[in-house]
Parts: structure tokens; C-alpha cells; sequence
């Protein structure tokens, strides 16, 4: 099985007169899994974007790239062409000439998010991120990846005043950049990368069965270190782990969307409705129709 191979998940969003007065907007967000030979970057996303590696681009907004899995080179205007491997974070500056790109061999997956507006330029023009260190490291974190998920979530929601709760995610992203790059002892060990990478690998394939031996072995470790170590760091047994977060996506899917039951199940990869009935109700002695219920949708959506 071939892990973290997502098809791209990207959102552009409508900025309005009162998204700009805000202080801060969002122009997109969104996720790509660059397979070992493919093509980037992918040919569907509108021209203001696209560009050729060889040649560059320059861009009037703010990005945030956070490479999660695989390496390749970056380079810009203020930036050496430099070998970017996975936990790396890219930031781009408005007016700024620069270029990436997965290695061949490898691949890559990015997460990314375009921003522009008045409180963007008053923290990178008061030194806090500067051009002249827009490659940071911040190593394998699932806490970043899942600020990233979830600004792409509210993107896709199309809901009132997604502008501002997006940018309020940023400033969080923002504020974890500066705070772990600049504080060694937040730096994790070896171990701790191997868990969280295991821990993004199963975010990241929700909709799929995963076995815990097989993401040991992609790993390179033993899958007996693989469990006794996720259970100290994390509290649970990866299978364990691995259904929680199933759990918590349905009741997002249950509150948040009119998604009938029997779809949520089969879009979460459950063997039958009567096996997720059963796990949803052992985890939150309710079943999803009485969860749906006391949730925020208001009118019957479905029937079991």
C-alpha cells in the first residue's frame, strides 16, 4: 500500500471589501502529493500560480509550503539554491522571485496557504521572519500539519466568515514557526520524528485501512520499537490512535455536514454501518444519530 498518496486538495477563496479591512486574507489553501517522476506542478491550478520550476515565479501574496514528505531544492532572490528535505517550511514573499521543486527520485507532499494584507506585513517587516530565512526547519510536526487540514476544511465549507477563521489559523502556524525555530530544546529526537510521521501517515489516510507493521516498515523500524513507543509518546496503540481520529472525523462529518450516516461510514472505510455503529457508540455511548441530534444542525438530516 502506498501511504500519504493523496490526489491535490486545493481551495482559491473570493476575498471581499470586508476580508481586506480585516487586516489579513486568504487567496489559498491546499494540499498536493507529488509522486516519485510526476509532474510539477500539477497543470491545474490558474495561471497566476503555475510555474516552471526552470523559469520561477514571482507572487503577490504570502505563502507557507510545509513539505511533509520526500525533498527537493529551493531557491530565490535572497535564498542559494538549497536541498529541502521533509519538515521543512517555506516562506515567500510578495514581489519575491523564487523556485522549488520536488527531486525526481522522491517526490514530495506540500501543504500550502497564500496570504496577504496590512497584519502579514506588519510581523515579516518587524524582523520576526525575515527574507534572508525563509527555509526554516521545524522537523515532522502532526500539530502543524493539522492547522494546515484545517484551514483547507473551512476553505471547502464555502461557510460565512471562513475568511476570518482561516486567518486566525495562519497567525496560529505563524506564531508555532517562530516559536519552534527560535527554541532548541523544543527540537525533537529521532524517535519523536519516527511517531509523528507515523501519526501524519495515518491522518493523512483516513479513508484507508492502515497496518501498523506496514508504516513500521516504511519507517525502517521494528515494528515492536514502532508500538511500544507510540504508546508511551502518544497514550494509545497505533491501531488505537488510528481509530480515535477516525472517530473524531466522523463527528465533525456528523455535526458539520448533511452527510447521510451510511456515507460518512463508507467514506471513512468502515467494513459495514453495524461495525461503525458499533465502534462510534463504544467511543461516545451514543449512536451517530443521537450525536447528530444534540450537534448544531438543527433539522433531521437523514435516517439510519
Amino acid at each position: 500500500m502506498h501511504y500519504n498518496q493523496h490526489a491535490t486538495e486545493f481551495k482559491y477563496l473570493i476575498v471581499s471589501e470586508r476580508d481586506c479591512n480585516f487586516g489579513l486574507s486568504v487567496n489559498t489553501v491546499g494540499f498536493q502529493s507529488i509522486e516519485a517522476g510526476g509532474i510539477y506542478p500539477p497543470k491545474n491550478h490558474p495561471d497566476s500560480y503555475y510555474f516552471s520550476p526552470q523559469q520561477g515565479r514571482v507572487l503577490n501574496e504570502y505563502q507557507l509550503v510545509y513539505i511533509t514528505k520526500g525533498k527537493g531544492t529551493f531557491h530565490s532572490e535572497t535564498t542559494p539554491e538549497s536541498e529541502i528535505e521533509k519538515g521543512t517550511l517555506l516562506i515567500l514573499f510578495p514581489g519575491q522571485w523564487h523556485s522549488y521543486s520536488p527531486n525526481m527520485e522522491t517526490g514530495w507532499n506540500e501543504y500550502y496557504i497564500g496570504f496577504k494584507g496590512t497584519i502579514a506585513d506588519n510581523l515579516f517587516s518587524n524582523s520576526f521572519i525575515s527574507k534572508e530565512n525563509q527555509v526554516v526547519s521545524l522537523g515532522i510536526n502532526e500539530d502543524i500539519v493539522s492547522l494546515f487540514s484545517k484551514a483547507l476544511e473551512v476553505a471547502e465549507s464555502d461557510k460565512s466568515f471562513s475568511q476570518q477563521c482561516i486567518s486566525g489559523i495562519i497567525l496560529h502556524i505563524i506564531g508555532e514557526i517562530i516559536y519552534i525555530s527560535n527554541n532548541q530544546k523544543y527540537e525533537m529526537n529521532k524517535a519523536a520524528q519516527k511517531i509523528e510521521c507515523s501519526k501524519i501517515i495515518m491522518r493523512e489516510n483516513i479513508d484507508k485501512e492502515i497496518d501498523a507493521k506496514e508504516i513500521a516498515t516504511k519507517l525502517n523500524i521494528s515494528y515492536s520499537w514502532f508500538r511500544k513507543v507510540f504508546k508511551e509518546y502518544t497514550g494509545y496503540a497505533p491501531a488505537k490512535y488510528f481509530q480515535e481520529l477516525k472517530i473524531r472525523k466522523a463527528k465533525q462529518l456528523l455535526v458539520e455536514t448533511s452527510l447521510p450516516i451510511k456515507e460518512i461510514c463508507y467514506k471513512l472505510n468502515y467494513s459495514s454501518t453495524e461495525h461503525f455503529f458499533s465502534v462510534f457508540k463504544k467511543s461516545t455511548m451514543m449512536t451517530p444519530s443521537e450525536y447528530r441530534n444534540i450537534g448544531k444542525c438543527p433539522k433531521k438530516l437523514d435516517e439510519e
